[in-house]
């Protein structure tokens, strides 16, 4: 099988067409663009509803969200804990506030943060002044334990949620746990509003606080604190407007999709990340561990033969970025062989039912001869 068109790992999800339409007729005859207008307020109105959560912020992308509950969380130029196993953006916005990384490896079934590992990090170094694990793949981090953790050794707990939109734990978005939880609005992620993100938090005094910073920390001529230019525009607000109410409807398409997958590849022996019980999984990735780098490598250039293009989320490990300053890159073994080992399929909701069975197909092929020819 060689797809006739290209199979990425996603495709950006769009609206219709005449939704989208009148919002921005509706915008263009306001002639208000941004600095918080209807659509933004709308949009953030919305998300309070579905995610049933009272203080959602929205920004003009996940890492300026992320930037935003940092410095209003007091984390600016502290140790700040965080997973080596994730996208280069969460440890970006940690160096851009001049944080110092302390890296924590990663549980081997989870993939996520190990409480274990960073109760003795805390023990070495008692001045880590926040903790920013990620919900990887949209999966739950041990949320208990990092709780209990953090409140034990005074630390801000900060969760990177950028891929965990529409996933629930024990019957609450986990966008509701920890002190701040941020999710990106990237075209690629299950909700989407083209860029875009949001803060959440759980007090009016830090939505307030993260309300002025992201509109560069004034209001009118009176200047409280720093800030930046974090504001959607009406436009971007629009396109989750019309995106949001189908919301449910991708997710049960992933789900459908992953099941498929997960009967098709039922054969071979590759790893998957685990799930805690009580997760509603949002199912927003679908990634399998091969045994080693080499056999990866030899799956993936198979498959782009064949026109269908995965990703190595997440390569590599951040620990062993170049750029970073040799007394940061502490060892996280675990998350340097899951990330030399770990590949995402094509996953959307759009995504048809019979090339993931090809891809599948394929993928089953290359694993045990090579062959490039299926």
């Amino acid at each position: 099988m060689t797809a006739k068109n290209p199979l990425y790992i996603t495709k950006t999800r769009l609206p219709e067409p005449v939704v989208f339409s009148r919002y921005c007729k509706d915008i263009l005859q306001r002639a208000w663009l941004t600095n918080n207008g209807q659509c933004v307020q709308d949009l953030e109105h919305s998300l309070s509803k579905y995610l049933g959560l009272s203080q959602v912020l929205v920004c003009n992308n996940g890492t300026t969200a992320l930037m935003l509950a940092l410095q209003c969380a007091g984390l600016s130029g502290k140790k700040v804990a965080v997973t080596p196993y994730t996208y280069v953006a969460t440890l970006s916005a940690l160096l851009w506030l001049r944080c110092t990384p302390v890296f924590v490896d990663i549980e081997p079934d989870t993939f996520c943060l190990s409480p274990e590992l960073l109760r003795e990090r805390f023990q070495q170094e008692p001045d880590i002044a926040g903790v920013l694990p990620v919900h990887i793949y949209g999966l739950a981090c041990d949320v208990e334990s990092l709780e209990a953790i953090c409140r034990e050794y005074g630390a801000v707990l900060l969760y990177d949620a950028a891929q965990a939109f529409g996933s629930r734990y024990k019957g609450k978005s986990l966008l509701e746990y920890g002190d701040y939880s941020v999710c990106s609005f990237h075209a690629t992620k299950i909700f989407h509003t083209v860029e875009g993100g949001c803060v959440v938090s759980h007090t009016a005094e830090a939505q307030a606080a993260l309300s002025l910073a992201r509109a560069f920390g004034h209001i009118n001529d009176r200047h409280y604190s720093l800030g930046i230019n974090g504001k959607m525009s009406e436009f971007h607000a629009a396109m989750g407007l019309s995106l949001l109410p189908g919301t449910e409807k991708e997710i049960a398409q992933r789900r459908h999709l992953h099941a498929l997958y997960d009967a098709a590849l039922e054969e071979l022996s590759l790893v998957r990340p685990a799930r805690l019980a009580g997760l509603e999984y949002n199912h927003a990735y679908y990634p399998i561990l091969f045994p080693d780098e080499a056999s990866l490598l030899r799956v993936q250039r198979v498959l782009r033969e064949h026109n269908v293009y995965p990703r190595r989320y997440f390569y590599p490990a951040l620990n062993t970025l170049p750029y970073l300053k040799a007394a940061w890159r502490s060892p996280c073994p675990i998350a340097e062989n899951a990330a030399r080992r770990a590949l995402c399929l094509p996953l959307y909701g759009a995504f048809p039912p019979q090339d993931a069975e090809a891809v599948a197909a394929l993928l089953i092929r290359a694993c045990r001869t090579g062959d490039t020819h299926a």
